[in-house]
């Protein structure tokens, strides 16, 4: 379930070697670096079954369509499997639905020709409730693979309230990603019950090292 982040602006090289190599040892779903690291990630990881994610048009959502699609494909030809991409966030505070809709459909229609998954990222800590579910719909609408909560750089991350709205507001095709506030195993358990299929997280170390010492000792349960 998990996508190991490394995505913080201060991450060096180095970091970003250890990272992959972290997420090499504990056999995460994928990890999510920036742009600029996907190639090298690549690279890190071939041989594993740990994917490479990248995000676009991160944090803000705010670049113009094209660049977008300039920067997915680019992603794609480094090598990226996933896309989590960020709405745009002001055009939907504005009511903009076509424009939301018509973007998210840009990357997916293009990501998917090219056998890549797209996540749409909806930063819940600026919307509405009426808007998140919205934005849901709209994500469906578009055909993207999942719905995520947050970037983790907004003013909060993932609820288990949104989650479960979120939830209820698509269809069983699309999935459910928590982003923002997931730091250990009971808090990975708990939006795994809200209907998370992966999470995003920086303490994936701490997370599976709890899970291999409860497994070890019989007191890992579900919550």
């Amino acid at each position: 379930m998990i996508d190991h982040s490394l995505l913080r602006p201060n991450l060096t090289d180095d970091d970003i070697v250890k990272g992959c190599e972290l997420a090499r040892k504990y056999n995460v779903a994928s990890v999510c670096v920036r742009p600029s690291d996907v190639a090298r990630a690549k690279e890190l990881l071939e041989g594993s079954e740990v994917l490479v994610t990248t995000v676009i048009g991160f944090p803000h959502g705010a670049h113009t369509t094209a660049t977008k699609l300039f920067e997915a494909e680019e992603a794609i030809n480094n090598g990226a499997v996933e896309l989590d991409m960020v709405l745009n966030i002001g055009k939907l505070l504005s009511r903009d639905y076509d424009y939301v809709e018509r973007e998210i459909k840009a990357i997916v229609d293009m990501a998917h020709s090219r056998g890549v998954i797209v996540k749409v990222i909806l930063e819940n800590c600026y919307l509405t409730d009426e808007l998140k579910v919205k934005a849901c719909e709209i994500s469906e609408r578009a055909g993207a693979d999942y719905v995520k909560t947050s970037t983790g750089f907004g003013t909060s991350g993932a609820t288990i309230p949104d989650l479960e709205l979120m939830r209820r507001s698509v269809s069983a095709k699309v999935k459910i990603k928590a982003a923002g506030g997931v730091r250990t195993l009971d808090a990975a358990l708990q939006v795994r019950a809200a209907g998370c299929t992966r999470f995003g997280a920086t303490a994936t170390e701490a997370i599976m090292e709890e899970a291999i010492s409860r497994e070890k000792n019989g007191t890992l349960r579900e919550i």
